[in-house]
């Protein structure tokens, strides 16, 4: 399961609302048995748009092209499609880093 890091908002309210879901959403994937990743957005939009900076719009329509979505999808699905990419990407990363043996790196690239 893997979640975006939240750490920032402008009303009060939302920024409540917002970790009450979070926090049963990780409840929830953990009393399921579920590892539980989460993801700066500095590093979904890395992983997404190839920029940490990039402006929302731009994750929108990589998430459209990536996928080969008809459409540009809602703001809340693209967020979260974002961060599903990113985590593949990362347990991609992962797994191929941990199967290769160092030795087989060539020197002055490990």
């Amino acid at each position: 399961m893997a979640v975006e890091n939240i750490f920032f908002s402008n009303n009060v309210q939302s920024a409540l609302k917002l970790g009450q879901a979070r926090g049963a959403a990780i409840v929830a994937g953990v009393n399921a048995g579920l590892d539980v990743f989460e993801y700066t957005a500095l590093q979904v939009k890395q992983a997404v748009v190839g920029n940490g900076k990039a402006a929302k719009q731009q994750v929108q329509q990589m998430i459209k092209v990536l996928l080969n979505l008809p459409e540009i999808a809602q703001e809340d699905a693209s967020d979260a499609l974002a961060v599903a990419i990113c985590h593949a990407h990362s347990v991609t990363i992962k797994r191929l880093t941990s199967t290769v043996p160092s030795h087989s790196i060539p020197r002055g690239r490990r």
